[in-house]
């Protein structure tokens, strides 16, 4: 038999992480404990408002599968239970945890992937003032800068962080806020800023604009990406897709779509919200089939959990076992 744990994680962060929407003084988590036969497997997800997703929303869609997973319900079955989204993917992660432990075979074995090693992550640099993102940036380790964007000033950021950093390659995050007048000019001069991709210029829904995007810098589908099924849609618009856990519903179904993105010619990207650890060592594993990955959420924490990821000189190494698969 199979008992469930829920509980909700509220981790402080280090700074305020400020993106064109709003912004978070900690991360609100849910961990998701399965054991059976003496082992333990965890799993965490991030609930995001941009989804409508809460902690009390997401708690109930978990505690709703609680007499499914008591009866032995399987990672295949639970694809079936519940949607895509931040309650599916920590049951899954879950569930990829337990069968590791359960097995003694690591996930990335289970889960057909290669050998994971460290690997070069985007560090973000949250919205702020030209001056202030410079002066961040300068201060980041890592070859891979992440500008969160949002106003009228967008230029002049760009601007001040390739002036502190020419050495680094920059993705631009738009946060599906970009006019849709100005972006030919502002690809153009990005391009000539270091800035090798832009993240979600639009809002999902409204990106046919891209049909005819401007070539310098490759585009990114982040909220307009969920499940694999997208990816025909978004082969149109999309030079690269932007693949997280907490939309896809777990390391299942993020598997499955970065496999059909792969095969329809898209690069791939993966990515975090804000959280620790336990949230991104999945990811990691994924990392494997990526062109870029974004993982740096556990470095905005005041205090990570336990046996965390290790990060040096902007490369995130593969999780230990303790930690989670």
């Amino acid at each position: 038999m199979t008992t469930l744990h829920i509980e909700h994680v509220s981790a402080p962060l280090r700074k305020e992480f400020s993106i064109s929407r709003g912004a978070k003084s900690s991360a609100e988590t849910v961990r998701v404990t399965l054991e059976a036969d003496g082992y333990k497997g965890r799993g965490e997800c991030v609930p995001y408002n941009r989804y409508d997703e809460t902690v009390g929303s997401v708690t109930e869609k978990v505690e709703s599968m609680r007499s499914l997973l008591e009866k032995g319900l399987d990672r295949t079955a639970l694809q079936e239970e519940l949607p895509a989204g931040a309650a599916r993917c920590a049951i899954d992660c879950a569930m990829w945890d337990l069968e590791a432990k359960r097995s003694g075979a690591p996930v990335w074995q289970l889960a057909g992937l290669p050998e994971p090693a460290a690997m070069p992550t985007a560090a973000t640099i949250v919205l702020a003032s030209p001056e202030d993102m410079a002066l961040e940036a300068r201060d980041t380790a890592g070859s891979i800068l992440k500008l969160k964007l949002g106003g009228q000033d967008d230029m002049a950021r760009v601007e001040a962080v390739h002036e502190a950093r020419p050495d680094a390659k920059l993705i631009l995050d738009a946060n599906e806020g970009i006019d849709g007048g100005t972006f030919p000019d502002i690809v153009r001069r990005a391009a000539q800023l270091g800035v090798v991709l832009i993240e979600q210029p639009f809002p999902a829904g409204d990106d046919a604009f891209l049909m005819r995007r401007p070539p310098e810098v490759a585009i990114c589908a982040d909220e307009s990406m969920h499940v694999r099924e997208d990816v025909q849609e978004l082969v149109r618009l999309y030079d690269v897709v932007n693949i997280k856990l907490d939309k896809t519903g777990g390391l299942t179904e993020a598997l499955a779509a970065a496999r059909e993105a792969k095969a329809a010619g898209l690069g791939i990207m993966i990515g975090c919200m804000v959280a620790g650890s336990l949230s991104m060592a999945p990811a990691v594993l994924l990392g494997a089939l990526a062109d870029v990955v974004d993982l740096d959420g556990p470095l905005w924490l005041s205090e990570d959990i336990a046996d965390g990821l290790t990060y040096k000189n902007g490369l995130v190494h593969p999780p230990s076992t303790a930690l989670w698969g």
